[in-house]
């Protein structure tokens, strides 16, 4: 987003995780002037209300209290930034307002219910913008990023686990998979990454390797692949001392602790085209 097109005003459906507190202060760099978050209780970080203007605490679920909280302040551009955790999305304590958006959407993941929710915020007037807004610098490009390289054998691994993650993610099954010469240890489906790396770190005896890729169709507007530094040390105690992304298609977040975790952990990092 260019300088010319940056609102004065952006609202911020925040998550857990350091995604929220590092998009602000990149969103504040960029030139945006008046920030207004919509926080969940015990998922977003309460240090959040010391980069935003104005915010307000929910549950998840509270879509209309949201919506007239972003109207209040003049939001018309919005982002959707950090996790929620999987377990709140099935146990849902919907308003008035999500309770009619359920009851049009049939199949209950997270893509679709993010992207209804998309739905009814622009029926309200405010555009969601792509959760990368801002920090296209955390988008690395293809080749090596930091710790040590990839041996011969281990540039194997990564296209055979590339391909097979392709896959896995066009079945909308996951987006990461844990392999070691040419085996696939560990598929990441409703458990998350974190989950499915330590299950494929344990069967892999340590050497192994994660490869997370984008979806084909992915809407980035709240579903960005993203890695940082508790993936790096998830990865490190499980015994993959390698990390494969999407090149340009996955965020790098907390960057500089995660260089230095690769270095002192001796993981190595790779972002393939």
């Amino acid at each position: 987003m260019s300088g010319t097109d940056t609102p004065d005003t952006i609202g911020m459906i925040a998550g857990n995780g350091l995604y929220p507190g590092i998009f602000a202060r990149a969103a504040r760099k960029a030139g945006v002037t008046s920030f207004v978050a919509a926080a969940f209780v015990d998922e977003t970080d309460p240090v959040l209300g010391e980069l935003v203007d104005h915010i307000e605490w929910l549950r998840v679920g509270q879509l209309g209290r949201m919506i007239k909280h972003f109207k209040s302040h003049g939001v018309t551009r919005a982002v959707m930034v950090g996790q929620i955790a999987p377990k709140n999305l099935f146990d849902l304590r919907p308003d008035l307002r999500l309770l009619k958006m359920l009851s049009r959407v049939k199949e209950r993941n997270a893509e679709t219910l993010f992207a209804a929710i998309a739905g009814e915020l622009e029926a309200d007037g405010i555009v969601l913008l792509p959760a990368t807004t801002f920090l296209d610098d955390l988008l690395p490009g293809p080749g090596h990023v930091c710790g040590p390289a990839l041996s011969a054998r281990q540039e194997e691994d990564a296209a055979f686990g590339f391909r097979i993650a392709k896959e896995v993610s066009r079945l909308d099954i996951g987006q990461t998979v844990v392999v070691k010469k040419g085996t696939v240890l560990a598929v990441e489906a409703f458990e998350g990454t974190n989950e499915a790396v330590r299950r494929g770190g344990a069967m892999g005896k340590g050497g192994a390797m994660m490869v997370k890729v984008s979806k084909p169709n992915q809407d980035f507007r709240f579903d960005v692949p993203v890695v940082g530094p508790a993936t790096i040390e998830t990865a490190a105690a499980s015994g993959v001392d390698a990390i494969v992304v999407e090149a340009g298609r996955t965020l790098l977040l907390g960057k500089e602790e995660v260089f230095r975790l690769c270095k002192e952990r001796k993981v190595s990092l790779v972002a393939r085209g």
